[in-house]
């Protein structure tokens, strides 16, 4: 008996059990702020991303600006299946509304409706969402249509370029009040509409500040949420994944418990011997990057100053985690202000 106990004990030792049962095919956890990766599985294989598809479909709407512009409904939405928001044509709707009844309701009716408006087409418009895919450097994604029914056009992502497109929104405050917005009630004139988000992570989880979910038969249940907790800002993208929702608590509790958003440098302590440069510098930004505990050890700083300079900045200040660089930061010389001419002080001078 006792040898058997000290098998087990051995196996643990060197073969630990993690935490985390990760349901889906595809996931990743990503930082907000700084786009460090804290956790993938799978993250590069491209498959369906469903619904999840609206967040550059509104993003892009978003970009496009005069929200509250007045849209009379086409008969585009006449093709339109599974989940809608049920707007009828001719129905005049604000731009605005509609992108509530995109991402809560996940209306696939509003995601034609918009793309027409913005893109004239929804044809010019799936141009526009992969031209903005290629910018926010979503190599592995292609749209073919701002809904993500699949059962006639596809689109393809991967939980890397998700996160990507959900770090890229985040930015974005209309985006961020409209996905933490639990339920919105609009009325058209002609008809009254009361949506409540489908993300259900929005009210069973305290930390999620948003996000998108998505289903299709083809793609399985497909997830992008964001989540706060003691300044630590995350995204977790799981596609195919069996119980999304519970998923993602879990992941979130796991990163939130072993990672902390530390300020590596801080812009009101810094401090440059006068041996060094003879001049008055100082940082516009702090540099916060998440880490664990036991990683604090292997960051490191170095300050590169130039030895020419035609503006105000004067060097950098570099972060290293064992010996990769994780950040930069200008290092600009306070100038000081030149004096006007003035008579009266002149005059006081003299006395």
């Amino acid at each position: 008996m006792k040898k058997i106990i000290f098998f087990f004990i051995l196996f643990f030792l060197f073969f630990p059990i993690t935490v985390l049962a990760d349901t889906s095919k595809s996931s990743i956890v990503m930082d907000l702020d700084s786009g460090r990766v804290l956790y993938e599985n799978n993250s590069n294989t491209k498959r369906l991303i469903a619904s999840t598809t609206k967040i550059m479909t509104a993003i892009l709407a978003i970009e496009d600006g005069s929200l509250n512009r007045t849209v009379v409904v086409g008969d585009e939405i006449l093709s339109m299946y599974g989940t809608n928001i049920y707007i009828e044509v001719g129905e005049k709707i604000k731009l605005r509304d509609l992108l509530y009844g995109l991402l809560l309701r996940s209306g696939n009716d509003a995601a034609v409706v918009i793309a027409k408006e913005v893109g004239g087409s929804e044809e010019k418009f799936v141009n526009l969402m992969n031209k903005k895919a290629k910018e926010i450097g979503m190599v592995n994604t292609h749209f073919q249509n701002p809904h993500g029914l699949d059962e006639v056009t596809e689109n393809y992502s991967t939980a890397y370029d998700m996160a990507l497109l959900s770090q890229y929104a985040y930015k974005n405050n209309t985006y961020r009040n409209i996905t933490s917005t639990s339920k919105y009630e609009v009325s058209t004139g002609k008809k009254t509409y009361l949506w409540y988000n489908r993300n259900q992570l929005l009210s069973t989880y305290e930390y999620c500040t948003g996000g998108k979910n998505g289903y299709t038969p083809r793609a399985g249940k497909t997830l992008v949420s964001t989540a706060s907790k003691d300044g630590l800002n995350l995204t977790i993208v799981s596609l195919s994944d069996g119980d999304s929702y519970h998923n993602h608590r879990l992941l979130y509790d796991e990163i939130f418990s072993k990672y902390s958003k530390y300020k590596i440098v801080d812009k009101n302590h810094f401090n440059i011997d006068k041996q060094f440069v003879d001049k008055d510098v100082y940082l516009k930004n702090s540099f916060y990057y998440p880490l664990r505990k036991d990683e604090i050890e292997n960051i490191k700083t170095v300050v590169h100053f130039m030895s020419q300079s035609s503006s105000d900045k004067v060097g950098n200040v570099e972060i290293f985690k064992n010996d990769k660089k994780i950040g930069t930061l200008p290092i600009y010389e306070r100038k000081k202000k030149k004096e006007n001419f003035s008579f009266l002080k002149w005059l006081k001078s003299l006395f």
